[in-house]
């Protein structure tokens, strides 16, 4: 772990049976953003991932938790925030079934068919999650399971942690120690071919797409990026693409996320009419501010912010 982006935020989980107590690790700077606890709850628990046009997934009733936080440090990796808590898990003897990140999960049908706790309190970046399911005891019928849900955006880390099954008297406490990580700042790629940016990494920001700020109107063009997707779309019968769009800061979070829905739907559209490409086979949606790339507080910054990016998914 990296002494200079990692120290230690103890949350210790106290079960009825002692023995069973568990220490969760997260940077120190981790602020919790909502915590809900029900004695008597269900919760889908994801086993497997998104594949066949289904996800497998366990009922577990009983206690149910659930916890997001905030970790406000730019640069860091979801495998860096994930790792320690699933050595933690672990150790404490529970077996891991789910262990995916964004492409092995099932991407986007995977991050939509799982339980989020809402926006602006847990925020899930589709081109960068990770996502561990771990039961006790081991085997086909657990009683308790730990769901560990992780994502970045350019600025932070989120961390959502549901926590379900038989126990009963479980308490939580919270306590902050040591140094608080420190950021590095993401730059926006440059020159990137979309190509093999694509099939390296599974999305790609349309850099060269014109918005306004506050509107849904795509400016007339040329834009090259939609040449070079839509030839990459027809050369592969495999994919479908899912659009997704983003805004600056401006506004309410309601408003950015339909305005970034539209954003990606014109973008659609274009793509639809200039390129005769195949409806069933791209779909738009919006995340609003939730996944800046770049600081709000700056003209600049809000203007990459101002983007819609190209994800690609299997066609299954």
């Amino acid at each position: 772990m990296n002494r200079l982006s990692f120290s230690i935020l103890s949350a210790v989980i106290l079960f009825a049976h002692p023995a069973l107590g568990l220490g969760l690790n997260l940077p120190a700077n981790a602020q919790k953003m909502q915590q809900t606890n029900s004695n008597l709850d269900s919760y889908i628990a994801p086993i497997g991932p998104f594949k066949d046009g289904a996800m497998k997934t366990k009922l577990i009733e009983g206690k149910v938790e659930r916890s997001s936080w905030r970790v406000g440090s730019a640069g860091v990796t979801t495998l860096q925030v994930l790792a320690p808590l699933r050595d933690q898990l672990i150790e404490a003897g529970y077996d891991v079934v789910l262990d995916c990140d964004q492409n092995t999960c099932g991407g986007f049908d995977f991050r939509f068919g799982t339980e989020v706790l809402p926006a602006p309190d847990m925020y899930v970046n589709i081109r960068a999650f990770r996502f561990l399911t771990a039961a006790k005891p081991n085997g086909a019928s657990p009683s308790e399971v730990v769901s560990l849900l992780v994502s970045t955006s350019g600025t932070a880390a989120f961390v959502q942690i549901i926590q379900a099954g038989s126990k009963s008297g479980q308490k939580v406490a919270v306590t902050v120690s040591g140094i608080v990580p420190t950021s590095t700042p993401v730059a926006l790629p440059t020159g990137v071919d979309l190509k093999s940016n694509l099939l390296r990494t599974g999305s790609v920001v349309l850099n060269d797409l014109a918005f306004a700020s506050g509107t849904s109107d795509l400016g007339q063009g040329p834009f090259p990026v939609l040449d070079e997707l839509a030839a990459f779309y027809k050369s592969r019968d495999d994919i479908r693409i899912v659009l997704v769009g983003h805004t600056d800061s401006d506004g309410a979070l309601d408003f950015n996320i339909e305005l970034s829905k539209r954003r990606a739907a014109s973008v659609r559209k274009r793509l639809l009419d200039e390129y005769g490409l195949d409806a069933a086979r791209i779909s738009a949606e919006g995340n609003g501010f939730l996944g800046p790339i770049r600081s709000n507080l700056d003209a600049e910054g809000r203007k990459a912010n101002r983007r819609v990016e190209a994800i690609i998914l299997p066609l299954g």
